[in-house]
């Protein structure tokens, strides 16, 4: 399909620069490159051609000298981190001689475009192809993972630091930027210099894991850092509520960011909702369309209760606690509601800390576990009338919606079921599958049924999406959902008919890639359920460029693209705020 360039309401006083994207992709690290130098310099980025020759080193824009640095030790603890370093040098050197399962080889978890970029400062007036939508009015933003030091060990995509790429619209014109979420964890490891916080899914393996945490508890005794200011890396979601956009991971509080005027983003800080919020938040909570209020969950991985649900007022009041009991800790990366109800899974990946007593990974697949999902009165006290319904093999990274039928007493559920479970943690010799899956929970019975709703000769992989908003707990039509394949990257999205499996593809192009799909309606009571656009960042590997398409969702035909001044790595999940929510930030 053809386009022209459009003209635009905005006056541009600005220009792009011109410079090449190529230099920021990068095939993969040499795994005796790996530095454990002090020095912040000797860690920064290396950013390669698409020959992956190296052409410049880079130091990201927060690599800059820090205001609080080991200058501030005093002689104790200059002394304290020389040793502590030697000790870790030590250590490195000894899980050199190991290869890496490929879940934790920086070689393979940040490969291509999925090599981390520097901070991009905004840009103007960005060059479009087509028309951007009149209704297009406000900042589509997606989270990712995005390492600001080069890992010196054992790395999981999902251990990166949390990055935020935002794409401002105004009557027509679009903007980009791109920034770090200035999470405690990350300032930390700027003043140190080096990576120095413990990788959540890439280090705690076996011994070495231990010893890396005793390394990290030993600094912290030392004064050298501070972890009871939260270890997270906010990559993950990013919700729009109370006024306040939030960039969340489940091993800390939520981080509020700003976004100004121009479209750049400012990190505010940590985000406890006024000393409410005591322990972790996931980052998947759900704002109900109707009511305005935020639900939520909390897991702990050590101590009784493993699960926690709570719920806040459309103007951030929290509820109590409610402890759901669980028979140990579990992951719990989603949950589902309906009007009155919420749904947790309780499914067959667990955290068992032992494991690495014995040189395991504590992140492990439980054969003899049965997947179930409880459903739970949204403003109960406790979880006393909390009904469990076993779904045997399921296990549901993302659960898309759910919805109630009380015509026949049944919950019913959307989700991807994912086999093998632990595929993306662990290694497995199994061919990644993931499932849309219809899951019926009957109240009357206490019986599920679970049920593909793509028919076996048209599935694909899909994984990360989403339905409309405005009928999240209701019974919607369609959801919207990566395609992910060749796994893990994501050639284009599809548009799924929940009742009839009915798909309708969209392919991003040749060699160009995306992520998660992110539909945004039209207005909030469209008579269509489709009436609204299809928004995506996609990368061109064969250019390695990246642009926004902004595809129509109802014809699934491509309105505009947008051109970026620099490459954007595949990445996580994102949201949509517009221009009247922005002016109300607190």
């Amino acid at each position: 399909m053809a386009f022209a360039s459009t003209s635009s309401n905005t006056t541009c006083t600005n220009l792009i620069p011109t410079h090449s994207l190529s230099s920021s992709t990068k095939k993969g690290f040499n795994s005796n490159s790996f530095s454990s130098s002090s020095s912040s310099t000797s860690n920064s980025f290396s950013f390669f051609s698409r020959k992956y020759k190296t052409t410049k080193r880079t130091k990201c824009a927060l690599q800059s000298p820090p205001s609080i640095s080991a200058n501030s030790w005093n002689l104790l603890q200059k002394a304290s981190a020389i040793a502590l370093d030697a000790i870790e040098n030590t250590l490195l050197e000894r899980e050199k001689k190991h290869p890496l399962p490929k879940t934790v080889d920086p070689n393979v978890q940040i490969a291509g475009n999925f090599f981390p970029v520097p901070e991009t400062p905004v840009h103007h007036c960005l060059p479009v192809e087509g028309t951007i939508p009149d209704d297009i009015d406000g900042v589509y933003l997606r989270n990712g993972a995005n390492p600001m030091f080069e890992p010196t060990s054992g790395h999981h995509l999902f251990d990166g630091d949390g990055m935020i790429y935002a794409v401002k619209f105004d009557n027509g014109s679009a903007s980009y930027a791109c920034r770090f979420t200035e999470t405690q964890r990350l300032v930390q490891e700027r003043a140190y210099g080096k990576p120095v916080f413990p990788k959540a899914i890439g280090e705690l393996h076996g011994h070495s894991g231990i010893a890396k945490l005793l390394l990290f508890h030993a600094r912290g005794l030392c004064g050298l850092v501070d972890h009871s200011q939260g270890i997270g890396v906010a990559n993950a979601g990013l919700v729009y509520f109370n006024n306040r956009l939030l960039a969340m991971s489940e091993d800390d509080l939520p981080y509020e960011v700003r976004v100004t005027q121009t479209g750049d983003l400012k990190t505010v800080g940590r985000f406890d909702f006024n000393g409410q919020l005591k322990s972790t938040m996931i980052a998947h909570p759900k704002v109900d369309p109707v009511s305005g209020e935020l639900f939520a969950l909390s897991y702990d991985v050590i101590k009784k209760p493993y699960l926690k649900y709570f719920r806040f007022s459309p103007d951030g009041h929290k509820s109590d606690d409610v402890a759901i009991n669980l028979g140990g800790p579990t992951m719990v990366h989603d949950f589902a509601m309906t009007e009155n109800f919420v749904v947790v899974p309780d499914h067959q990946v667990v955290f068992k800390m032992s494991e690495m007593i014995t040189g395991g990974s504590p992140v492990v697949y439980d054969k003899e576990k049965v997947s179930r999902f409880g459903v739970l009165d949204k403003y109960a006290g406790d979880d006393s009338g909390i009904k469990w319904f076993e779904v045997p093999d399921c296990f549901c990274f993302h659960l898309w919606n759910a919805w109630e039928e009380p015509e026949i007493d049944e919950v019913v559920v959307i989700g991807s079921c994912m086999t093998p479970a632990d595929s993306i943690f662990n290694d497995s010799h199994e061919q990644l599958k993931s499932v849309l899956s219809e899951i019926r929970l009957n109240l009357k019975t206490g019986e599920s049924t679970r049920r593909a709703i793509i028919s076996p000769e048209n599935d694909v992989n899909l994984e990360a999406g989403m339905v409309n908003k405005n009928l999240l707990g209701r019974k919607s039509k369609y959801a919207y959902l990566a395609i992910a394949d060749p796994w893990p990257k994501v050639s284009g999205f599809a548009k799924v008919d929940l009742s009839t499996g009915e798909i309708t593809k969209f392919i991003y192009g040749d060699e160009k890639y995306g992520g998660e799909p992110l539909f945004l309606p039209r207005e909030t009571n469209s008579k269509s359920e489709d009436d609204g656009h299809i928004l995506s960042f996609v990368h061109d590997e064969k250019t390695s460029k990246s642009e926004l398409q902004i595809v129509n969702a109802i014809t699934l035909q491509l309105e505009a693209t947008v051109k970026l001044p620099s490459r954007v790595p595949y990445g996580f999940h994102g949201t949509f705020v517009s221009a009247k929510s922005l002016a109300t930030q607190a």
